[in-house]
């Protein structure tokens, strides 16, 4: 049975809808409410249907003694570093209320269980990260909401994400989107592995969709569009000079624009999947298609032949037999006078 299309604030998401495009702001606000506030716009303008950020505590990621990232790059201990990007909970019911007001959902990520209870009031929905697929105690807190939930499955195999999928439903999460992801900031192009989007619609019977972290704007999430994805996720920055874990990998706002109207075109060219006379065909099709038409007078009694009578397309001239009853007007004579570039009717046949 095919997933069924979820609601999440003014939107549809599911297979025959618009792709729903999350622009994720994560930490990107660097601590500054003003630069929160900025991306929420910026995520409105670019046409996006949702804005998400990060809800986590450096105390509840790592111990202090975890050490320091080789992928930041950055000589502070992690804890630091996460702590630096802590977004202050006072912020929520702003940061939705600008959501709202711009017509945009508003999602977050928690990152322990405390966070999920934190942000109930405010998220439309919750997007668990790649990371916390097998956290398992922070899936059931989740799922105990009954609020629409995006699964991410970065650096993961299918059986694990299938083992989310079973715990997330299990605890009464029916609003499920399991998001392909590839977890490396940013990630390769040729590891984007977009063809995993039907893998996980199919062999876990779920609505799918893409995180992308790709550098590229608009090719993973073109393709993951074509290929039937419910739902794009991508991060974004105000600019990629600005300091911090997230900004370089990030799209900047002309950027995220360019994916929401990549992602509209590829809909456009997709289309229903119906096929029929499109109106936009309608009237070529009249002008171009064919007729049995007489080439030159024919007078009655005469019989048809290939010297009388052409298969030709009638342009704005009145339609006649169609070709494939050529043979049998070439078993007949005229039952009547014809004049020459005119279209034949059944009428028009008399047996020899």
């Amino acid at each position: 049975m095919p997933a069924m299309p979820i609601a999440i604030y003014t939107k549809t998401v599911g297979r025959g809808h618009p792709v729903f495009v999350i622009a994720e702001a994560g930490s990107n606000h660097n601590h500054d409410l003003a630069t929160a506030r900025r991306l929420v716009e910026v995520a409105a303008d670019a046409g996006a249907d949702a804005v998400k950020f990060q809800t986590f505590a450096a105390r509840r990621l790592y111990p202090r003694s975890a050490g320091t990232s080789d992928y930041l790059g950055d000589e502070r201990p992690i804890y630091d570093v996460i702590e630096a990007m802590e977004m202050p909970a006072a912020w929520l019911p702003e940061l939705r209320d600008l959501a709202h007001a711009r017509g945009l959902a508003f999602l977050s990520s928690p990152f322990h269980e405390e966070a999920v209870d934190l942000l109930l009031p405010y998220v439309d929905a919750y997007k668990i990260a790649s990371y916390e697929l097998t956290h398992t105690p922070l899936l059931a807190a989740v799922a105990r909401t009954r609020k629409p939930v995006f699964l991410s499955t970065g650096a993961s195999t299918l059986a694990e994400a299938r083992a989310a999928v079973a715990a997330l439903r299990q605890l009464g999460c029916d609003d499920l989107v399991v998001m392909q992801c590839t977890a490396a900031y940013p990630a390769p192009l040729d590891a984007a592995n977009v063809r995993a989007v039907q893998t996980l619609a199919e062999a876990l019977d779920v609505l799918t969709g893409l995180s992308d972290h790709t550098r590229d704007p608009t090719a993973a999430p073109m393709a993951a569009t074509a290929l039937g994805a419910v739902a794009i996720e991508k991060h974004f920055t105000l600019s990629n000079r600005l300091p911090g874990p997230d900004h370089a990998f990030a799209v900047e706002p002309d950027e995220l624009a360019r994916l929401v109207q990549s992602v509209r075109r590829v809909e456009a060219v997709l289309g229903s999947g119906e096929k029929s006379v499109h109106p936009v065909e309608q009237e070529l099709k009249n002008f171009a298609r064919r007729s049995v038409f007489a080439t030159c007078a024919i007078r009655k009694g005469d019989r048809f032949t290939r010297d009388n009578v052409d298969v030709l397309r009638h342009g704005k001239l009145a339609a006649g037999l169609a070709p494939d009853r050529l043979g049998e007007v070439l078993e007949c004579r005229a039952s009547r006078d014809i004049a020459a570039e005119t279209a034949l009717q059944p009428d028009d046949l008399g047996r020899s």
